[in-house]
Parts: structure tokens; C-alpha cells; sequence
């Protein structure tokens, strides 16, 4: 049970953290792309092959058995957990005032 409540909130935290970023522009950007001539040599012709394919048959079912198996069971423990404290940049700026 420990585990899955941990990676949920690992999970929460990270995306809380991506949405809580303050992004500005601070330079523009420029993109140059490059130019292609391309002329046509000769003319294709593609003939694919063709196959007869014969597929085995399949069946599924099921069938009762007696196996061993681990019996599990849980208990109550209280363990230490990480916490995460995100202060978001509007929340900085307030600080500062």
C-alpha cells in the first residue's frame, strides 16, 4: 500500500510543479530553412509480391488445477514519508513586496 500512495504523490508533485512555472520570452528566435531542388530521373513501377498463407487453428480454454500459492497479508505501520513544500513564482514575488 506504500508504494502506490507514494508514486501518486510523486506523480501529483511533479505535475503540480510543471504547472506552477512562470516562463518568459527573453530572446526571439530565428529558424532558417534550408532549400531542395529535386528533379525526376526516371518513372517507378513496383509490383509486390503475392503469398497464400494458410494460419493454424487455435483454441483457447481453460482447465481447473491445484496449485500453491503465497498466502499475503498486511499490517499497520507508521513510517516517515517525503513531503514536498513548491512555493510558485507569483508566490516569490508576493514574498518579496
Amino acid at each position: 500500500m506504500f508504494k502506490p500512495v507514494l508514486a501518486a504523490t510523486l506523480v501529483a508533485v511533479g505535475a503540480l510543479g510543471l504547472t506552477a512555472c512562470d516562463v518568459k520570452k527573453t530572446q526571439e528566435g530565428n529558424v532558417t530553412v534550408p532549400k531542395y531542388e529535386v528533379e525526376k530521373k526516371q518513372a517507378g513501377d513496383v509490383t509486390l509480391p503475392k503469398y497464400d498463407v494458410t494460419t493454424p487453428d487455435v483454441k483457447v480454454g481453460s482447465a481447473e488445477k491445484t496449485i500453491t500459492v503465497p498466502k499475503v497479508t498486511t499490517e499497520e505501520k507508521k513510517v516517515e514519508v517525503p513531503t514536498v513544500d513548491v512555493t510558485t513564482p507569483a508566490e516569490k514575488e508576493k514574498g518579496k513586496k
